[in-house]
């Protein structure tokens, strides 16, 4: 009997790590891709008549296109704050303004984001690009003290650093920006490795980090979470040889046809590594289009308003949702946000929300059933 008795546990402690290995292999994978002052008019698939985005284009033909998502504030790191922690950013003190090169605070380690709640579940996490949320004492502040395993990028704007070569070979950017600053450093972790910044070479250099998590860890079958948070299409805009002169937009234009190369890169790892069909794509952007420089700065599409005011076009935002098989293709007027990014995955992955006032709704019900949203309202910051 006793001997019957440890066979059969033998056998039930096999099929339970049969179990959780057949789960682990089943966990999506998650890319969120967040552009920068891109407006709810600027891409082609929106409707902008002189943009060439056929990258995202082809992203929205084969996902899920938004035409009522809203981002949680007008302006860069309350909306990045929102995003990460699906709570307005009056709740975690990132508000109203956003940090600059030298400001000394950053987003409290008290607040759990996204890459935390999926670090605890098995996720391997990482941020490529603009962090934004404060680098603080010793990097107090920075990505890898926030849930992510590994930070590539420019912890804060580009144009907070001087800036005076952005086109391909050495066309001057519209703008010197902060002169009075030092050069925007890249960090990798929590060490700067290059200062200042290369803008010919960023979106290059980012993409190449993206890849390279990508292919790594899909070799190494682990279930991954890359935050793609890119510059693009931040004033001053830039671009490298490749797409200097590339648009009949002009260097705006120039500077998206590098944001949409830099997303069809990211696809085509997920493609290269056999990734693709079990990874939940998410595409938007941290606020509307910067109205104060004109032509250089978006376009909102008929929305009123920009960044930085809480008219349709500072808040309101392109997005686009795909995962083959599971969401359909189509257009959705159904009500979203950028706070709902947090417990929408939470919802998919099983995971148990944290024990905070969140704002976020589960947006399950909009991506894969087709059916009305769980929120009938937003309150605009």
């Amino acid at each position: 009997c006793g001997i019957r008795n440890m066979a059969l546990g033998k056998l039930l402690l096999v099929i339970f790590v049969v179990i959780l290995a057949n789960s682990a292999e089943c966990k999506p994978n998650i890319v969120l891709i967040f552009a920068d002052d891109l407006g709810f008019g600027d891409l082609s698939c929106y409707g902008h008549p002189t943009s060439t985005t056929p990258i995202i284009d082809k992203l929205a033909s084969e996902g899920l296109v938004f035409t009522q998502f809203y981002t949680a504030s007008p302006v860069c790191s309350p909306s990045r704050a929102a995003l990460l922690t699906g709570r307005y950013q009056t709740r975690s003190g990132i508000y109203p303004d956003v940090f600059f090169a030298d400001s000394v605070g950053g987003l409290p380690l008290n607040e759990t984001t996204i890459a935390e709640l999926l670090k605890e579940d098995g996720y391997s996490t990482a941020i490529v690009g603009k962090w934004h949320l404060g680098v603080g004492e010793g990097g107090m502040y920075l990505p890898t003290h926030q849930g992510f395993d590994s930070y590539f990028g420019i912890p804060y704007s580009h144009d907070m650093c001087p800036c005076y070569t952005c086109f391909y070979p050495n066309i001057s950017c519209y703008d010197t920006c902060q002169v009075t600053d030092v050069g925007c450093p890249i960090f990798e972790n929590e060490k700067i490795v290059k200062q200042p910044a290369d803008f010919l070479t960023l979106a290059d250099n980012y993409t190449s980090a993206a890849r390279s998590f990508i292919l790594t860890e899909a070799a190494k079958e682990n279930p991954f979470f890359l935050y793609y948070a890119s510059q693009h299409t931040h004033y001053p805009q830039f671009a490298g040889q490749q797409f200097t002169g590339s648009s009949i937009r002009g260097k705006f234009g120039d500077a998206l046809n590098e944001l949409d190369w830099s997303v069809g890169q990211i696809l085509k790892a997920l493609e290269d590594s056999k990734a693709i069909d079990n990874t939940f794509v998410f595409f938007t952007s941290d606020n509307g289009p910067s109205l104060i420089q004109q032509g250089r700065g978006g376009s909102p599409g008929l929305l009123r308003c920009g960044k930085g005011t809480t008219w349709e076009g500072g808040q309101r935002v392109p997005a686009i949702a795909r995962w083959p098989g599971k969401i359909a293709p189509g257009k959705t007027a159904e009500l979203g946000a950028t706070v709902d990014i947090l417990p929408t995955l939470a919802t998919l992955l099983g995971i148990k929300l944290p024990p905070v006032a969140l704002d976020g709704f589960d947006m399950a019900p909009i991506l894969f059933e087709n059916k009305t949203s769980n929120r009938n309202y937003y309150i605009y910051y």
